[in-house]
């Protein structure tokens, strides 16, 4: 299939074509067609499969077709589960909008970023905006951002909005939209409360599952290495220079392990930078900067980077320590091999971890052989298993807790 089977109009197909994309991904083109057709969609599509050209480049078409020489107003919104995707989704826009006639105004009301910039730059006009569920309720309560004349409605990674606890701001921002509108739900995987959220809002959705004929970690070489924890820091330092690392991805399980690492890394003669959500925006905007620019060799992140980063050209990612959901360790290993690229995907598994990793193993169905590294043998004792402190009710807070008090420090 080819990009002007879609229905994109010349201006797009040029895009298309300068930022060197020959053929559209599965989801595109199951995807750009529909949403031309002004049908409301719900599309299952992992990450990496090429979903926010997907419907970034029917949406500009669209908006194209409907623009005007009023004052610009906002026809076109998405919401985003994160800032950096937000940021990714309006850096999209931008860069294909280019090719229009006039090109669109694009604005990213997110948290983190100074909202009085935010409200003089919706004041001068916008056709576009990326927004984060959090930041875009706070503008709308001040009377600073004006939705009646909306198009269309895009949910990006739908359920990674559930996860973060925005279920309620998701219907406050749904009350806030014209009834007319068309809507795209996107996530990579179709909850219970995905499909409650799409039968609520929209019109007889047309359902998409983009299968690309390949598995979900097509192109990535997975290794899981056994390595006892307290020699997990020593083998990350040995394979960086033993395999030639040029550029690694590493997640770690907190901020403070983060930058703990680093510190590490650094005294070892290494390159590194830590990526977590202690640091303001315009701290993680320059880390990614660097990383992407190759100022440093290894990027120590939580699970803030597992969605929504792209990093082109990404050799290596490493789980430093495994990811607490085991839906979230194809994600992890999702930023490296992406746009056809190959990737390596190396697992840290001590023997606490093991039952931990086959059930990762089970619910991705993969079954992985297991290597020792010489040098960081196991031991021959099993560790002792430790039990932690019974909880007390009312001393810790509830997960519903926990995402509120986030997101409000993301706002």
């Amino acid at each position: 299939m080819k990009f002007s089977a879609t229905g994109l109009n010349k201006d797009l197909l040029a895009a298309v074509k300068y930022v060197g994309y020959e053929a559209p991904t599965p989801v595109q083109g199951q995807v750009i067609p529909l949403v031309l057709h002004g049908r409301d969609l719900v599309a299952q599509a992992r990450t990496g499969t090429g979903k926010t050209a997907g419907f970034v480049l029917p949406a500009l078409q669209l908006w194209q077709a409907s623009a005007s020489a009023e004052k610009r107003v906002i026809k076109v919104l998405v919401l985003a589960p994160t800032r950096e995707l937000a940021m990714q989704v309006e850096r999209a826009f931008k860069d294909y909008g280019r090719a229009l006639r006039t090109p669109p105004r694009t604005i990213a009301l997110i948290g983190g970023l100074n909202i009085d910039l935010q409200i003089r730059n919706l004041h001068h006009g916008a056709d576009i905006a990326v927004a984060t569920p959090g930041r875009l309720l706070d503008l709308a309560r001040r009377h600073c951002v004006d939705l009646a004349h909306l198009n269309i409605l895009v949910i990006d990674e739908a359920d990674k909005l559930f996860d973060l606890g925005f279920a309620d701001e998701l219907t406050a921002v749904l009350e806030l939209l014209p009834a007319e509108r068309q809507n795209l739900l996107f996530s990579a995987t179709i909850t219970e409360k995905v499909s409650a959220l799409a039968a609520r809002f929209m019109r007889e959705p047309v359902f998409v599952k983009a299968e690309d004929g390949a598995p979900a970690a097509a192109g990535i070489l997975q290794r899981v290495i056994e390595v006892e924890r307290n020699s997990r820091g020593p083998l990350l330092r040995h394979l960086i220079r033993s395999e030639q690392w040029s550029k690694v991805l590493v997640f770690v399980a907190s901020a403070r392990d983060a930058d703990v690492l680093v510190v590490k890394l650094l005294k070892a003669g290494i390159s590194a930078n830590a990526f977590h959500g202690g640091l303001t925006q315009a701290q993680r905007e320059g880390v990614l900067k660097g990383f992407k620019a190759g100022e440093f060799q290894v990027l120590a992140a939580t699970d803030l980077a597992t969605r929504g980063l792209d990093i082109n050209k990404l050799p290596c990612v490493v789980n430093y320590d495994l990811p607490r959901s085991p839906n979230d360790y194809i994600h992890r290993i999702g930023r490296t091999a992406r746009a056809g690229e190959k990737g390596l995907a190396v697992s840290f598994v001590g023997p606490e971890d093991r039952a931990h990793f086959a059930l990762i193993e089970k619910r991705a169905r993969l079954r992985l052989p297991r290597e020792i590294v010489p040098g960081f043998e196991l031991s021959a004792v099993p560790p002792p298993v430790v039990k932690g402190r019974a909880p007390v009710k009312g001393r810790r807070m509830s997960k519903k807790d926990k995402a509120r008090f986030s997101m409000s420090a993301r706002s």
